[in-house]
């Protein structure tokens, strides 16, 4: 069967990776294995009833470390795929993928220092928190309606400036290589970038909707929720932490979009959605705000103001993206003259229309737009070839088009572009457009397209034909948290001591000779890896399945030692040693 990554297109196929498994340690392992077995004891009864049946339907087990081949395999079953990507990709990449109905899974496996919870994606986060709630299909349609809403959202270029450093900062701090110095400079980037935002653009609130639902969202009542958020199902310390008084809870409303998060700390509050339904309701609400459903001018402003490639719908039918530039109103307080800088699409039903693609605008767009001045009472997109005939505007002979807000296009018409009955374009060589004693065009620069319209439909965030667009303003991905230095020859020995482990629990023998290997590793963890706390816990945990007697004694003498290595880690220790049962 052909796997999912094969099948996207080019300027999406640039964020995926290979996964590369051989590359994950025997503690990597073991890592994923204590996650998943914490989880599997505390979302049994704190996570949405599909969580449990939802990891085994989409290729996810308790033991190791997932294929990302497999779990695609798997979730095609739902309807889904699933692509290895490296660490953060664009939020608007993100969503290309989950409107496709695929999953992009970081293929990183976060450190044990940060097995509790890790800012930057990994494969904990994408596999074993986003993939088990896709196999509800109620929920996986909520995806996939809140994908197609979120990728009409506008971006300003102050989120891509914010989505770089939190990037780059959630990065070095999961890489073991990075410096002290390092992490300050880029949380010093972090607090540069949130403090030059001048405004809370369309797609802050969509990621403020996803951060709330998606990534830390509760189902059910406000006493008694459950978790069915990614990122708390990722999580080993909050998502315990999340279900305590300590953090607030509120109804989910379209508050969630004025609430803003922190991606480096614990969440203050929650939003709690009743049910499914719920969601789809504050999500259909949200999207009646958005630029794409309200046109007119204050979608033009949106755009203007966000700085990225966006898509203006005209009510002939017409699309252009482009980043707009200019905003000329006439005396009504209607568009009359629009300016993009390049590169500029046009195009008609999302689709590129002929010679008018990147190529053909390189540098930039604008026009005119509204009612001919002696025409008052018949729109422009309206009008068959006589009725332009009639304006002295006709095919191969220079004319002159007076507008009703003032602008004048003086040159030889060459054609009429129409779709479905509607008039989109005028195509004019020889062609200068003027107003108020202002050039705005000239022949030199190359024929004139003039568009026809007069009403702003929609404007959209993107351009309107991604695959023949190509690559726009939607960020970057060029780093991974992945660890770049060789392992030290005590990191090496210890990954051996994980895998002995492993191959004594995986081959489950009950001789003499197996316990006498237990004891021998379990005493070269207590001299050589004592900082090992997880090797140590796996030795407790094959102790007491083998029935050794000094289960409990090896126990107490790890949360002793595990005093030595701070709060967190006593934590995570004693989480570990109740689910083996010892004392």
């Amino acid at each position: 069967m052909q796997h999912t990554v094969d099948q996207l297109p080019i300027y999406l196929r640039r964020y995926c990776v290979d996964q590369h498994e051989e590359k994950y340690s025997a503690r990597d392992h073991a890592a994923w294995r204590y996650i998943m077995r914490q989880s599997g004891i505390y979302f049994k009864s704190h996570a949405v009833p599909i969580y449990n049946e939802g990891l085994a339907k989409t290729g996810i087990s308790v033991d190791r470390i997932p294929s990302i081949a497999a779990m695609d395999f798997k979730m095609r079953e739902l309807g889904w795929g699933a692509v290895p990507v490296e660490g953060f990709i664009p939020p608007a990449a993100f969503l290309d993928f989950q409107a496709r109905k695929i999953l992009p899974i970081a293929s990183d496996m976060r450190s044990v220092h940060h097995i509790h919870y890790t800012p930057a994606p990994d494969i904990v986060h994408e596999a074993a928190g986003h993939a088990p709630i896709i196999a509800d299909q109620a929920y996986a349609d909520y995806l996939t309606m809140y994908a197609a809403m979120a990728q009409k959202a506008i971006f300003a270029q102050e989120d891509l400036d914010v989505y770089e450093a939190i990037r780059t900062l959630s990065d070095v701090k999961e890489n073991p290589d990075c410096t002290e110095a390092m992490i300050a400079a880029a949380e010093s980037a972090l607090r540069r970038a949130n403090a030059a935002v001048s405004f809370i653009s369309e797609a802050a609130k969509v990621a403020r909707m996803n951060w709330w639902t998606v990534e830390y969202g509760l189902l059910g009542s406000l006493v008694d929720p459950r978790i069915y958020g990614a990122g708390l199902l990722s999580s080993v310390g909050e998502s315990q932490n999340c279900l305590s008084a300590k953090v607030t809870k509120y109804r989910l409303s379209l508050q969630c979009i004025d609430t803003a998060y922190n991606i480096t700390e614990p969440q203050p509050q929650l939003f709690v959605a009743e049910d499914l339904a719920h969601l789809v309701e504050v999500l259909k609400e949200f999207e009646q705000t958005l630029a794409y459903k309200r046109g007119g001018v204050y979608g033009l402003e949106q755009a203007k103001r966000g700085r990225t490639v966006a898509t203006t719908v005209l009510d002939s039918g017409l699309q252009i993206s482009g980043r707009l530039e200019d905003i000329m109103l006439d005396t009504r307080g209607e568009p009359a003259f629009l300016r993009w800088s390049g590169p500029v699409q046009l195009g008609c039903a999302d689709k590129e229309l002929p010679e008018q693609g990147i190529a053909h605008h390189p540098n930039g767009f604008s026009s005119p737009l509204g009612r001919a001045m002696n025409l008052p009472d018949r729109p422009l997109r309206l009008c068959s070839d006589l009725d332009l005939e009639q304006l002295g505007v006709k095919r191969g002979q220079r004319s002159t088009l007076v507008m009703s807000s003032g602008f004048t296009i003086q040159g030889l018409v060459i054609a009429a572009v129409r779709e479905a009955g509607q008039l989109l374009l005028i195509k004019w060589r020889d062609c200068t457009v003027t107003s108020a004693g202002q050039t705005y065009f000239q022949p030199a620069w190359g024929d004139f397209d003039m568009v026809v319209g007069e009403q702003i439909q929609a404007v959209f965030g993107g351009p309107l034909d991604r695959e023949k667009y190509g690559a726009h303003d939607v960020g970057k991905a060029s780093t991974s948290p992945a660890r770049t230095s060789p392992y030290t020859a005590e990191e090496t020995s210890a990954f051996q001591a994980y895998a002995a482990v492993r191959q004594l629990r995986d081959d489950r023998p009950a001789s003499s000779t197996a316990k006498d290997q237990v004891l021998k590793l379990c005493r070269l963890a207590s001299t050589d890896f004592r900082g090992e706390w997880l090797l140590r816990l796996e030795l407790v945990e094959l102790a007491a399945q083998l029935g050794l007697t000094h289960a409990d004694e090896l126990s107490r003498q790890l949360q002793t030692e595990a005093q030595c290595l701070g709060p967190q880690v006593q934590w995570l220790v004693r989480q570990g040693i109740a689910a083996v049962g010892t004392h």
